[in-house]
């Protein structure tokens, strides 16, 4: 079965319906992503998830990542999620899309589609 249907209207006479296998949950979820530049140098950088489905997620990266890369993503989760005690999600993915910033200074954004099933662990201390 198709997923949820999203009209959208493009101009008076021009209605365009978006497919979407999964709903997208728009969590600002911090995170820190880990991974591979074009170059071969390893990074990691801090960001906030904008949003998050069972089989991606999306946020902005400052470091020069390209499509294919694969990302290591640690999410923290909200306390309630775990019974008042904190918890992270570590889950890996690949790039599937980037998008250039629409302002300068902004980050680029990144669409990843996630590998597997991913771990969720308590933070210590």
């Amino acid at each position: 079965p198709a997923g949820p249907r999203f009209i959208e209207t493009i101009s008076p006479n021009v209605v365009e319906i978006k497919r979407r296998r999964e709903w997208r949950f728009d969590l600002p979820l911090a995170t820190s992503i880990e991974g591979g530049l074009a170059n071969g140098k390893e990074f990691e950088e801090s960001t906030k998830i904008e949003n998050i489905s069972c089989t991606g997620a999306y946020f902005g990266l400052d470091a020069a990542v390209v499509v294919g890369t694969e990302l290591i993503l640690v999410v923290e989760l909200p306390e309630k999620l775990g019974d008042g005690r904190k918890h992270t999600l570590r889950i890996s993915g690949m790039i599937v899309r980037l998008e250039k910033p629409e302002k300068k200074g902004k980050r680029q954004g990144v669409a990843v589609e996630f590998k597997d099933e991913g771990e969720i662990l308590p933070v210590k201390g």
